[in-house]
């Protein structure tokens, strides 16, 4: 009987080594969902993770339990465990989410940032640049995320942040920005030149202005996403 054939998502985990902990099998998964590398609704086979980290099944499914937590994984009755899949109102609820406490990061980042947060901001924003110009829009959307912090970090407010960063992990699945034909990702890329002139020169209000610009961009980005390709859940029936 030949091999059962491994999935995307353990096809993309680092290289399993024998009694792996937990938490090793826990940010593996994480690193491969937020990356992309596994679609929403991709199934998670615990017996393959399982055997690729040389470990019971028991590690595995604590993990995944923590990833349900998060977010980023869905179990569901007689198909077991998945990446979990936003629909379309969720993921413009969850866009929504994230600009209020970027908006609230920025007011107190913009007059709080010190040189080396500028150095930060532009090395970031240089980044994106590059993926642009090499037109890579998966290194762009890695990148936007990099330059979106470099904004938000200076603001010093640990919890805000951390609501941050996990509303941003929930929608990373999607990899939004990736999907984005390239005349739109050149409307988005000219939002963030505007954000990083404005950080720089402790404009809030023109960080605030071009925020707003963004935002109001990125939801007409995810109105027009295409929703037969997979990748979200149909909206629930009245």
């Amino acid at each position: 009987m030949p091999p059962r054939r491994r999935t995307d998502l353990v096809d993309h985990l680092g290289a399993g080594r024998p009694g792996s902990r937990q938490d090793v099998v826990l940010e593996e998964l994480r690193r491969v969902i937020l990356g992309g590398a596994a679609r929403p609704g991709s199934a998670i086979p615990v017996d393959e993770v399982a055997e690729h980290f040389g470990i019971s099944r028991i590690p595995v499914r604590e993990a995944l339990k923590t990833l349900i937590g998060e977010g980023l994984v869905d179990h569901r009755a007689n198909f077991g465990y998945c990446v979990a899949q936003l629909t379309i109102g969720e993921l413009e609820e969850l866009y929504l989410v994230r600009g209020v406490l970027e908006s609230a990061a920025h007011a107190i980042a913009v007059t709080a940032a010190s040189e080396a947060d500028d150095d930060a901001a532009r090395a970031a924003y240089a980044a994106l640049d590059r993926s642009l110009a090499e037109d890579d829009p998966v290194a762009y959307h890695r990148e936007s995320r990099n330059f979106h912090v470099a904004l938000v970090a200076p603001c010093g407010m640990p919890r805000l942040l951390h609501m941050f960063e996990s509303a941003w992990n929930v929608t990373e699945p999607v990899q939004t920005m990736s999907q984005v034909a390239t005349p739109e990702r050149l409307q988005l890329h000219r939002d963030h030149r505007a954000m990083l002139d404005a950080f720089v020169a402790r404009d809030g209000a023109a960080l605030r202005a071009a925020t707003q610009r963004h935002h109001g961009r990125l939801d007409v980005v995810i109105a027009a996403l295409p929703t037969d390709t997979g990748i979200f859940r149909d909206e629930p029936q009245d």
